[in-house]
């Protein structure tokens, strides 16, 4: 063949099964494996829409978890900067998540009860990547592990979130290490606001001192208004598709949800806006 090189073609499978050569897009993404992942239950039309709905849903929900654990990181370095710039992408990847809801919302009652029977007891409640999420939020339950018991991997890393300070965590470690009179506390249980906290942020907002760690706080609350908005587009399209019925994976349903759109996420910052 002498010195010319001849490249063989990339083989892949299309969604027929049947051997073609791909281009590099579809190498690069993985798009034949992507586009092989949908398979409905049922007949109805709007179950796709639902599993690709669920399915970006978990796409973004590992971006966040990417974005989060960069600004966590850059926080314990005390690189201010690029914590920002991590939790400015991450509020993109929210936006969209949010938005997601929409393709979801016109779904009639009759629409989803022609297929929920068909897929159990899984829930959302179960992701793994949503649960990693909110345990860098703060919002830690150690007792939500257990429906982990069978997914070591999964279990570990979990675990290890459970255990690991939170995103608001690093961010009031900072403030202690700029001087602020606050002492961070790595805990394996859901945040609870203190006054420590509060004063120490008043301090950022009204003391020239500590005006650089203003958009700090400023970014902080555009992921928890986000964090929220996402949780109000959640509680309103179940309200819209199934009403009051519990969740399918056992939870309250309507209560459980509206009980979480009420929660401030570092609720601080929210406390503070009264006095300033």
């Amino acid at each position: 063949m002498g010195h010319d090189a001849v490249e063989t073609p990339n083989l892949s499978f299309g969604r027929d099964g049947a051997p073609g050569r791909s281009t590099p897009y579809a190498r690069y993404a993985r798009l034949d494996e992507l586009h092989a992942l949908q398979h409905p239950l049922s007949k109805e039309p709007a179950e796709l829409s639902f599993i690709i709905t669920t399915q970006v849903m978990e796409l973004l929900f590992d971006l966040l978890r990417h974005e989060w654990t960069l600004a966590g990181q850059a926080l314990r370095e005390d690189d201010l900067p690029a914590a920002l710039a991590a939790l400015r992408r991450g509020t993109h990847a929210q936006d969209v998540l949010a938005d997601s809801w929409g393709l979801l919302a016109t779904m009639t009652p009759q629409e989803f009860n022609s297929f929920r029977a068909l897929f159990g007891e899984a829930s959302g409640f179960q992701s793994a990547a949503f649960l990693h999420l909110e345990f860098l939020l703060g919002n830690k339950n150690a007792a939500l592990l257990k429906m982990y018991d069978g997914m070591p991997r999964t279990l570990d890393e979990l675990t290890g979130a459970l255990r690991s300070p939170s995103l608001y965590d690093e961010a009031l470690a900072l403030l202690a290490r700029r001087g602020l009179a606050v002492r961070p506390e790595v805990s394996e249980r859901r945040y609870h606001p203190s006054e420590e906290v509060a004063a120490a942020w008043r301090r950022v907002y009204t003391e020239p001192e500590f005006a650089e760690l203003q958009p700090l706080g400023e970014a902080l609350l555009d992921v928890a208004e986000r964090v929220t908005r996402w949780r109000q587009r959640h509680l309103s399209a179940v309200k819209r598709t199934m009403g009051g019925k519990p969740g399918s994976g056992g939870s309250s349903g309507l209560t459980w949800l509206r009980k979480s759109a009420e929660q401030d996420v570092f609720p601080e910052l929210w406390a503070i806006r009264d006095g300033l």
